[in-house]
């Protein structure tokens, strides 16, 4: 784990972490991670993909459709804020969400946020087997799915990186992810 970049330190390494925040692409393992992780730290999980759908009443994929992409992004934005979190948490967020409005600033304010970092190659290899469940990615081949996330990372790493913690996602575990935490 060279790849990590740290502005977050703990005086103590039991001290609690409050809420903490997992954003990256599609794919990079937020929902996976978080559960793991959550569940090593005895910390209750959160995946914003999956409030937002219970609450909208509806898949992403639906509601893009029904509603489209402004709208989606602004109900995205409440779900994030007016959730009712506990003291400590794990939050797996959307792909986008800290890439509109404040989102990025309010999670670092609000918690400690990790950037689970995949090259885009490994992306697409997690995502090929995804493709009909995301529109956004359905129809496109290998070549042209991994230069589609390469242009969406280049356009995302100036708020990914903003991030208290930049994890290399390649071969990152829980028990990887608690370490970054206590450094």
């Amino acid at each position: 784990m060279d790849n990590i970049k740290s502005t977050f330190s703990l005086n103590n390494a039991s001290e609690s972490w409050g809420l903490i925040f997992l954003v990256g692409f599609m794919g990079c393992g937020k929902t996976t991670l978080g559960r793991k992780l959550a569940s090593r730290l005895g910390y209750p999980f959160f995946d914003l993909d999956h409030i937002l759908e219970e609450q909208a009443g509806m898949s992403i994929a639906e509601y893009f459709s029904v509603f489209g992409e402004n709208a989606f992004r602004q109900l995205e934005s409440e779900v994030l804020k007016q959730t009712v979190y506990p003291k400590h948490a794990v939050v797996s967020t959307g792909g986008g969400l800290p890439c509109f409005f404040d989102n990025m600033d309010w999670m670092n304010t609000h918690g400690t946020t990790i950037y689970i970092k995949l090259p885009p190659k490994t992306l697409a290899s997690r995502l090929e087997q995804e493709k009909h469940k995301r529109p956004v990615l359905n129809g496109r081949n290998e070549n042209e799915l991994i230069a589609f996330i390469e242009e969406k990372l280049t356009e995302r790493d100036i708020y990914y990186t903003q991030a208290s913690i930049i994890a290399d996602g390649l071969g990152l575990t829980a028990e990887g992810l608690e370490l970054l935490l206590k450094r």
